[in-house]
C-alpha cells in the first residue's frame, strides 16, 4: 500500500481497483525487466487478484502492521536476504527489513521506475 499511497490520485475511492492496478503494473514491469516480485497486501482481496508473473501474497491475518510482519517473515525465510529489495516508505519497516539483511527502495521512486517502463 506504500506504493499505491505515495501518490494522492484518489486510490482510496477504489482500494481494490488500486491494488489490481498495482499488480498489473508490476506484472508488466517484472516481465519486461526480468525481476522476481512479491507484493504483500494486508488481507486477501475479494474477488482475488491473481498474476501469472508475480506472487500476490497477504498477511495471515488482517491487523495493524500485519503486512509489514509478513514482509519481514518472508525476508527472514530467504536463503539470501541480501538479494532482496523491499519497497516501502515506512521507516519502522525499513529498520526491520535492513536488520533481516535486505535493502530498501523508497516507494515513490519505485513507482516512478515501474511507470517509466510501461
Amino acid at each position: 500500500m506504500n506504493v499505491i499511497g505515495c501518490r494522492p490520485d484518489g486510490w482510496w475511492k477504489d482500494r481494490r481497483g488500486a491494488m489490481a492496478g498495482l499488480v498489473d503494473r508490476l506484472d508488466r514491469w517484472a516481465a519486461a525487466e526480468g525481476h522476481r516480485v512479491t507484493v504483500v497486501f494486508e488481507k486477501p482481496v475479494a474477488p482475488p487478484i491473481d498474476s501469472a508473473v508475480i506472487e500476490v501474497a497477504h498477511a495471515p491475518r488482517a491487523a495493524a502492521d500485519s503486512a509489514d510482519d509478513e514482509i519481514v517473515r518472508l525476508v527472514r525465510a530467504e536463503r539470501r536476504p541480501q538479494d532482496i529489495t523491499v519497497v516501502t516508505s515506512d521507516s519502522r519497516l525499513a529498520v526491520r527489513v535492513r536488520g533481516a539483511g535486505a535493502s530498501i527502495c523508497p516507494s515513490a521512486s519505485f513507482r516512478a521506475r515501474i511507470e517509466s517502463v510501461l
